[in-house]
């Protein structure tokens, strides 16, 4: 395969400086275990996962044969008004996985689409239940929940809003959880429950009545994995109980093992109404989003409708893809087989660690982390973002990936990661950032 810039130019890469790339091109051929390998031949350690998708590691025949299976078998079914068993199956086995009571699941095929969903079914619970006023939405500052435009609204970071308009109307937000007197805190802050007061406090200011839901990352992941205070998402459950508001988790990033248990509601100890989920639960092999609601959300809503009528007005064409519903399956086999989630528990100590280790690094500014996943961030360069931006590009050079978002660095490595990696990982963070 010709791998010349002439032949890159057509694909319009997605959150990607594409000059910058086309000019040097990054491009990844091969994947097994914790490591992938570039087109020059160079072995590259994942320290992200991807994008916080390959949990169970690169190269898993196991999936790739299902899904070859299912494809055989049946390649695609219609999901509206016609069912496939796979699907009933993964709906099942998630439900097993989340917290009691979220035991129904709507499918859908990325993060993106899974908040978008989360946002309608909870505008139809409350129309359902003759609450119709019930149209804003609460979220907060730093967060991020997918690119579409539902979760644009929601979303906090502001370079992936400030290009596309309003967005949607009636969101506002609560402010972020980072705070200058808990850097180089490992595992949740002591200080900052208050913040979460920024909840009632905007409720009253529009109504509370007028308030459908409250979206927040448990662990806030893209931004670069601020963690939750002690006490504050019991204090957003307290405040939604008392003003008839959901709480949707969107745990995209950090559930499926990340947080040490398969959900960080578990982790937290704190049940939202709503949940969404991607990412690692087809292992990055197909896309696939998922929401998984109470049993009074998906009761008020399907028994308010019609006998023999479609009782939510929402869908997408590949909702519940055989191909996916297969790599989900196959997905979940090895997440228990393995004991994939208890694995990561055992590793968060070593992991956390040596991450934080890095602390007399000079150009690290703040630590953060739980489970398996930490971030750093780095001094700003010339612009802001400038240096994570060339950091990640020297962490490329020397042998691993890791996500950055602007000036943070975001390490989640695969749970089937054992110690020398972890070991290896750190070593080249040390080289490369000892050049600043």
């Amino acid at each position: 395969m010709n791998y010349s810039s002439n032949s890159l130019q057509n694909q319009w890469m997605p959150f990607t400086s594409n000059r910058d790339f086309k000019a040097d091109p990054r491009l990844i051929v091969r994947g097994e275990g914790v490591y992938l390998w570039n087109h020059k031949g160079q072995r590259i350690l994942d320290g992200s996962s991807g994008l916080f998708c390959v949990a169970a590691g690169h190269g898993r025949n196991e999936i790739a044969d299902a899904v070859h299976r299912q494809l055989l078998e049946l390649d695609y079914s219609a999901p509206f008004q016609l069912g496939h068993p796979a699907a009933f199956e993964v709906a099942r086995r998630v439900a097993g996985l989340t917290p009691d009571g979220l035991d129904h699941v709507f499918f859908a095929n990325s993060g993106s689409e899974a908040v978008d969903t989360a946002m309608k079914i909870a505008l139809a619970y409350h129309y359902a239940k003759g609450e119709g006023q019930r149209q804003r939405f609460i979220s907060r500052e730093r967060a991020y929940h997918g690119v579409n435009f539902g979760g644009v609204a929601l979303s906090g970071l502001i370079k992936n809003r400030e290009a596309f308009g309003v967005a949607l109307p009636s969101v506002a937000h609560m402010r972020h959880t980072w705070l200058v007197e808990n850097r180089f805190t490992r595992g949740q802050p002591k200080t900052g429950v208050e913040l979460a007061d920024d909840l009632e406090r905007i409720a009253m200011n529009v109504s509370p009545g007028t308030v459908a839901a409250c979206f927040v990352e448990p662990v806030a992941g893209s931004t670069g994995f601020l963690v939750p205070p002690v006490g504050y998402l019991e204090r957003l459950r307290e405040i939604c109980d008392k003003h008839g508001i959901l709480l949707v988790f969107d745990e995209v990033i950090c559930g499926f093992g990340r947080t040490g248990k398969a959900f960080a509601a578990q982790t937290f100890a704190v049940k939202p109404d709503i949940m969404t989920m991607a990412k690692a639960l087809t292992n990055g092999c197909q896309p696939m989003g998922a929401v998984a609601v109470s049993s009074e959300i998906h009761d008020t809503v399907t028994g308010a409708a019609p006998d023999g009528a479609i009782e939510l007005f929402h869908g997408y064409t590949f909702s519940g893809h055989p191909a996916a519903c297969a790599a989900s399956l196959a997905t979940l086999d090895i997440f228990e087989r393995e004991g994939l989630f208890e694995r990561g528990e055992a590793l968060s100590g070593y992991f956390l660690d040596a991450v934080f280790a890095l602390s007399d690094m000079a150009v690290i500014t703040d630590i953060r982390g739980c489970g398996m996943m930490a971030a750093f961030d780095v001094e700003p360069g010339a612009a802001p973002g400038a240096r994570g931006y060339e950091i990640q590009k020297r962490l490329y050079e020397a042998g691993m990936h890791v996500k950055f978002t602007g000036d943070a660095a975001l390490l989640a490595p695969p749970l089937i990661t054992e110690k020398e990696h972890i070991d290896e990982m750190c070593t080249v963070l040390r080289e490369v950032l000892s050049q600043y």
